[in-house]
């Protein structure tokens, strides 16, 4: 049976502070940006924010700027009353954080504050506190200068709120990571940050964006950052971009700012991700540090009430800017790699760097994945190297002779290069048989060339090797994990150890077993059986930067670290067993990062290269 409908009437006032603080409060992260702003509103020339239990706790927010006199100190925690503007058209030339005067109440109408503040010309300071949003104290305090809020027992009157709060520990990173973001906006102030009794960061005036950043990215995030510089129709863009290969699997490390205020815009995302268009795989970000400047009134940043989202007058206008001066820094860069001379970019080359000339090194073990009591098809180099997986006619290693080896060698100067034994050999296996297919030899160290059905296929050994591993790493479930004598240290980056209690469980999983004897260090004490040492350290230095989103990733990850590389030479086993076992692969026609693992060429593209057809 419906119920009678209620009259309408005007809410209290304390359910209307509430309804706001669900607006602007959602999470303690929320309610120090609020503060911050304020601070640096307030002019302050030095800031200090205490957070303990990850704001639920304490959140505490000291300044040195102007202060709030003694008479306005009851309007500060009062709706709808603000400095910041007077008349409405003043709305369309913001030059502050904060306008619209509901952060304070609405933050005290959930929770324990203390507002504590004194001007230059007060004599003295004073004090208000605030519970649930009624004033239980207004009196004397000890306050040099400035203003000092303490924000305790965040949601104590509405407990519901809680329940959509995650841990402590994650809505700490919550908070440093917005202290860091308002941080990179105003280089001429003095930051401080501390959780509970441990100090965190500590900030100093500089005029470098990348010495600032570095204090909470790491090295790895910061070398290969471009300087961005780019005027246009009165908008201004500056700031940090990462060189193409510089990329991660999610966009926590692309920060955008419109006239130094924080946002979230899809319109500047997407010319970002427009100007590295051809330079990122779908699901790929690039690390990004970009100050849009321009007039006030062409921006409207009362589209939201925490001021999140911000509106442009001229949309067009905004992705023209953003998207050429981020293009010019990746072509300025492009520019400078192609205007190398010729040995020096041969020697940058993807496919010689790190791997020297064929034969001249011992493959690793780790190539490929091995699992005891479930060994893959595609087995290690190493073991292709002592005969495990013979090719019909290939003699025994130990049976080759100083002439036959040599003669059986690869030239490192062909293209393309095939095995004699090749010529006479027994047909392909079975897979590629069926496929229709003609393994004929390796192009480049990299490339193996076949002739099918449909006319000349390529297969990037590299991009095939990773999807066979990834399909192993996902079929087994429980892998074996391997000691460690003695055990992998490595020093942790701050950023890094968050990002390690996110992926402990993961990385567990996987197979790795780790410690951490002390703060910023990590030991491990066991591998995944299929991974050395150095591949390892790789991998979870990666994998701790940031540049894995998930399970699915770290996977792509590992796959990739471990795979066959460019340039390496493969025997005719190798390469067959390599193919057969991709074609038994789904999704074989790409890598795990979305890169085509193969290109064909059909007898009309041949044609239509030699110019046999128009």
């Amino acid at each position: 049976m419906p119920h009678p409908p209620h009259p309408i009437r005007i809410l209290p006032p304390e359910l209307q502070n509430q309804i706001a603080a669900g607006e602007v409060v959602e999470r303690p992260a929320s309610v120090l940006k609020e503060l911050l702003e304020n601070s640096l509103d307030a002019e302050a020339r030095s800031v200090q924010v205490l957070v303990d239990r990850g704001g639920q706790g304490l959140i505490q927010v000291q300044d040195d700027g102007i202060g709030i006199g003694p008479q306005e100190l009851e309007l500060a925690v009062t709706r709808h009353a603000t400095s910041k503007i007077l008349r409405p058209e003043d709305l369309f030339h913001l030059r502050s954080f904060g306008f619209r005067g509901e952060a304070l109440p609405s933050i005290a109408s959930v929770s324990r504050l203390k507002l504590t503040s004194a001007t230059t010309d007060s004599g003295e300071a004073l004090c208000i506190e605030v519970d649930a949003g009624r004033t239980v104290r207004r009196g004397p305090a000890a306050l040099a200068r400035g203003t000092r809020v303490e924000v305790r027992d965040l949601f104590v009157n509405v407990p519901a709120r809680l329940k959509f709060l995650k841990t402590p520990a994650t809505e700490g990173r919550r908070c440093q990571d917005i202290f860091c973001r308002l941080a990179l906006s105003r280089l001429d102030v003095h930051f401080e940050y501390a959780a509970g009794e441990r100090k965190v960061l500590s900030m100093p005036p500089t005029d470098d964006l990348r010495q600032r950043l570095r204090l909470f990215w790491p090295d790895s995030a910061t070398d290969d950052l471009l300087t961005v510089s780019h005027d246009q129709d009165g908008l201004s863009l500056e700031g940090l971009v990462s060189a193409p290969h510089g990329v991660q699997g999610q966009a926590d490390r692309l920060l955008l700012y419109v006239n130094d205020r924080p946002v979230q815009n899809k319109l500047l995302l997407r010319a970002v991700r427009d100007a590295y268009q051809g330079r990122l795989l779908t699901r790929e970000y690039p690390r990004a540090v970009l100050f849009l400047t321009m007039p006030p009134e062409e921006v409207d940043v009362n589209v939201h009430p925490a001021k999140a989202e911000v509106r442009f007058r001229d949309q067009q206008g905004v992705f023209s800017v953003v998207r050429r001066g981020v293009l010019q820094a990746l072509e300025q860069l492009e520019a400078q790699r192609f205007s190398r001379n010729p040995a020096a970019a041969d020697a940058h080359s993807p496919l010689k760097e790190k791997h020297p000339a064929p034969y001249s090194r011992e493959f690793s073990a780790a190539s490929s994945f091995i699992f005891p009591g479930d060994r893959p098809k595609f087995a290690t180099l190493r073991e292709y190297r002592q005969g495990f997986h013979q090719g019909p006619g290939e003699p025994q290693p130990a049976d080759r002779g100083p002439a036959s080896a040599h003669h059986n060698e690869p030239r490192s100067d062909c293209l393309l290069q095939t095995d004699p034994a090749m010529m006479h050999s027994a047909p392909p296996g079975v897979p590629l048989e069926r496929a229709g297919m003609r393994y004929l030899g390796q192009a480049a160290n990299s490339y193996l060339v076949l002739t099918a059905e449909q006319g000349l296929m390529l297969v990037d050994q590299h991009a095939a090797h990773e999807r066979v591993l990834l399909q192993r790493l996902k079929n087994n479930v429980r892998p074996l994990t391997r000691g460690l004598l003695p055990a992998l240290e490595i020093i942790l980056h701050p950023a890094q150890q968050n990002r390690l209690e996110e992926l402990w469980a993961k990385l567990e999983e996987m197979g790795f077993r780790l410690t951490t004897p002390k703060a910023g260090l990590l030991e491990v004490q066991g591998l995944p059986e299929y991974l050395e040492p150095l591949q390892a350290r790789e991998f979870l230095a990666a994998a701790l930067d940031g540049q894995a989103a998930d399970m699915e990733a770290l996977w792509a990850m590992m796959a990739c670290k471990t795979a066959i590389k460019a340039g390496q030479s493969l025997a005719t086993s190798e390469a067959l067993q390599l193919l057969e076992t991709w074609l038994e692969c789904p999704n074989k026609a790409f890598c795990p990062h979305g890169r085509p693992v193969m290109v064909c060429l059909g007898p009309a593209d041949l044609e239509k290269m030699f110019k046999r057809r128009g």
